[in-house]
């Protein structure tokens, strides 16, 4: 369930505030495929099955930078900021991906507002996130992301 917030003034007000969870979507070995082609990471880990079966983690795995762009997605089904002219990601503080995604998991976001604060032209928002894996005992990514709103 998405939060709703109409312009800067609203956002400010939701800091320090938890943002719930988006909903699981698939993480497919085509989508992992896709993602090897678009960033030239053929890594057997990835991209071979049966290869893969044999090794560390008993099953291909996505890629870290994969679940990690899975973020955008996500987020935007938690909080959808309208009254603004321009969003853009500044960049991220800290990730880290204590477990792997096996092809074929699902993932979702939870998401907190840690904090939002002013800067020339709009505010810097801080967003403390968790990629959660479908019956998981471990996070994929834990990660802290900054996204600029201007009015």
């Amino acid at each position: 369930m998405s939060i709703t917030v109409n312009g800067i003034d609203e956002l400010k007000k939701l800091a320090g505030s938890g943002l719930g969870t988006s909903e699981w979507i698939a993480v497919t070995q085509e989508r992992i495929h896709t993602f090897a082609d678009a960033t030239g990471d053929h890594q057997w880990i990835h991209v071979d099955p049966e290869k893969a079966a044999a090794g560390p983690f008993g099953a291909p795995i996505a890629h870290g930078y994969l679940t990690l762009s899975l973020f955008i997605p996500l987020f935007t089904e938690l909080l959808d900021v309208q009254g603004v002219t321009t969003k853009v990601n500044y960049g991220l503080n800290k990730v880290r991906f204590p477990a792997p995604v096996r092809a074929g998991s699902r993932i979702r976001l939870a998401g907190r507002l840690a904090e939002v604060e002013d800067v020339t032209g709009g505010v810097q928002i801080t967003v403390d996130g968790t990629i959660e894996i479908e019956g998981g005992t471990k996070p994929a990514a834990v990660l802290q992301s900054l996204s600029r709103f201007y009015a």
